[in-house]
């Protein structure tokens, strides 16, 4: 039996790596141990507590902050809450959830992976916005307001409101982002919270961060339903988390546990646009839930979080394969096949330097424990055993030149090519060109792409064209098969026509994001008439809204003979339509529409975009109390869209009423 002096001393330990993790994590300062971990060793310091009956001075199992439910921003004043943020109990049991519930009406939430704020308004005007902190004290980062998608600045209500959400990043976004950034992130969540620490709105407007509210703290005269709260923070323009009732009675647990399996099978298929790591449960009587106990570090019925149990198996590694990742030359584990969560796993991607020797990863036949994390990412998250030691390359295993380690200002150790012009550094760009905004090109995501880079098959853009001649390559490849090289060649015929706006977006010039796009090619009668007065040195500047750093920037990268040349042979390979200029008094001017589903008319989502944008009006993304109409074929669907129209009131019309409405022929 363990003595309990040994205990205390192992008690200690996991108190200090636990706050250590803590504070990096939610300082934006990176991982120093995946949740896995964290959870393995909170669970085990929580067990030694009981069996103790000691709890040791800043135990995370007895603060306010309780390590995962929390965060924190550098900079900015503190400022006390004016109703503490206390942690959630977690489980991991489906039958203790029923167990909480008592046979009371319940909902059922995502558990966000982001960074909690909470927004307090005052006579529909946003007054401050301050983050979660320790629960009792947070940072105040109202000059970020601005910076923040979907957190209005008004709503339509009076009197004093506190909405407590979470800054989340999607993947999409994450993806987006990591396209043009000199930096490794680890996931979404690591940039929600780095970014969080800047100062500069403009900075923190470019990474994507949505405000996600997940529960309401103080609204005067909205009643003491939390789903009718929820519903009113709709109406009020809000975009408030994806969540379901679940009604109280003697059929309850199996309500439960069919909603939590069906809730899981949700996010393993990528049914979230945000990472999430679990599950939020809440009564609807929300006076009810204010009349239990404050134990420890958490309100007894405030709510209960539902964590997956992460399904784990040792596999044997095989090699480590250097490949072309976003920002640098990144280590993938490739290792025997194992099964995990309903899927065979083969490899998983290790980050960089730092996180193998964070792992103490060894050579071939080092024993690895591997999970899918949030069911989503297959993940290494310790070494079982160890063989041998692992070995950095000396050159580029993509272009032949040198590489070198280098470290980042966080201290982040990664491996990148020291020539300027190898494909693996371009990696950006291409993601960039077949994005949504770019040629729109589907099937061709960010792990394709680098594949095909290592590979050898695209050294610039025109090359991506070129893929067909691959095909049988390609259909060879791990994880591939016939039926893919057909739909990567499929996609890219439908993808030989695109808009000038789409083009000039997938060059990757700096700056020049789609509305910089539609300014320049605006002011000309057609793309090649701007390419050669970029080429030949003309300043922008004197067009609204460009200025000289933009002009500049273009000027720059027309200056280069290697982009010109790239434009020349990709220019050979595509039909362009011509961009024609936004009309003040077109038939979309002054509306917001947000498409979703399918399309019949329009090619895709960009060309019907570009023709609303063309006709005066604007295209969302989600569905908000300023959106004019729901473009979805499916007008009947059950979807959150759908549903969020009705609540708010918002017509929901298909693209053929769209287009006898609205479109010109």
């Amino acid at each position: 039996m363990m003595d309990k002096s040994v205990k205390r001393e192992e008690m200690r330990n996991l108190v200090e790596r636990l706050n250590a993790a803590a504070d990096a994590y939610y300082s934006g300062r990176g991982e120093l141990m995946s949740d896995y971990e964290w959870d393995a060793m909170f669970d085990r310091l929580r067990a030694l507590e009981l069996s103790t009956g000691e709890i040791l001075p800043g135990s995370p199992t007895a603060t306010v902050s309780s390590g995962a439910d929390g965060g924190e921003a550098a900079g900015g004043r503190k400022e006390a809450h004016e109703f503490p943020a206390l942690s959630l109990a977690k489980t991991k049991k489906p039958a203790d959830v029923a167990k909480w519930a008592d046979a009371r009406t319940i909902w059922l939430s995502w558990k966000l992976d982001g960074m909690t704020l909470v927004a307090t308004y005052d006579d529909g005007a946003l007054v401050k916005i301050v983050t979660r902190g320790d629960g009792a004290t947070g940072t105040n980062v109202t000059h970020l307001a601005g910076a923040i998608r979907s957190l209005p600045q008004t709503i339509p209500a009076k009197g004093h409101i506190v909405v407590r959400g979470e800054a989340v990043i999607s993947y999409a976004d994450f993806a987006a982002f990591c396209e043009l950034s000199e930096e490794d992130y680890a996931n979404p969540r690591n940039l929600a919270s780095g970014s969080l620490t800047l100062k500069d709105a403009a900075e923190v407007a470019k990474r994507g961060i949505r405000f996600v509210p997940f529960t309401p703290v103080k609204l005067d005269g909205a009643g003491v339903s939390w789903g009718a709260q929820m519903d009113f923070l709709d109406s009020c323009g809000f975009e408030c988390v994806e969540r379901e009732r679940i009604e109280g009675g003697d059929g309850q647990p199996a309500a439960i546990e069919e909603a939590i399996a069906r809730w899981s099978r949700k996010v393993a298929e990528g049914g979230c646009p945000y990472p999430v790591d679990g599950l939020v449960v809440c009564y609807d009587d929300t006076a009810y839930a204010k009349t239990g106990s404050v134990t420890g570090h958490h309100a007894t019925r405030a709510g209960l979080a539902f964590k997956w149990a992460d399904e784990s198996a040792v596999a044997t590694l095989e090699h480590i394969e250097w490949s072309c990742a976003v920002a640098s030359i990144a280590p993938v584990a490739v290792f025997s096949p194992v099964s995990l969560e309903g899927t065979t796993v083969k490899r998983a991607s290790l980050c960089n330097i730092s996180e193998c020797e964070r792992l103490g990863i060894g050579a071939e036949g080092t024993q690895l424990e591997v999970i899918k994390a949030n069911k989503i990412i297959p993940k290494v998250v310790a070494v079982v055993e160890k063989r041998g030691e692992f070995e950095i390359p000396s050159a580029c295993p993509v272009c032949g030149a040198p590489a070198e380690v280098r470290v980042s200002p966080g201290g982040t150790k990664t491996l990148k090519c020291t020539n300027a012009h190898c494909p693996a550094r371009e990696l950006r760009k291409f993601m960039r060109f077949v994005s949504k905004d770019g040629m729109d090109i589907d099937g061709l995501a960010g792990e394709t792409l680098a594949k095909f880079v290592n590979c050898g098959w695209i050294g610039d853009f025109a090359d991506i064209y070129l893929l067909g001649a691959h095909a049988a390559e390609i259909a060879s490849l791990e994880g591939f098969g016939k039926k893919s090289a057909d739909n990567i060649v499929a996609a890219l015929a439908a993808a030989k026509r695109r808009s000038a706006v789409n083009f000039l977006v997938a060059l990757s010039i700096p700056l020049c994001a789609r509305d910089v796009a539609r300014r320049l090619l605006g002011a000309y009668p057609s793309l090649r008439e701007f390419i050669s007065a970029a080429r030949s040195g003309a300043s922008f500047a004197h067009i609204d809204g460009i200025g000289d750093a933009k002009s500049e920037a273009v000027a720059a990268w027309f200056a280069e003979p290697a982009n010109n040349a790239a434009v020349d042979r990709l220019l050979q390979l595509v039909e362009i339509d011509e961009y024609v200029p936004a009309s003040a008094s077109g038939a979309c001017a002054g509306l917001t529409f947000v498409v979703t589903g399918e399309l019949e008319r329009w090619e895709n989502r960009a060309a019907l975009k570009d023709y609303i944008e063309s006709q005066g009006g604007k295209v969302a993304s989600s569905v908000s109390a300023k959106t004019s109409f729901l473009i979805n074929n499916d007008s009947a669907s059950t979807s959150g869209k759908n549903k969020k129209a009705a609540s708010l009131g918002i017509p929901v019309i298909t693209e053929s009423e769209f287009a006898r409405r609205f479109a010109a022929n």
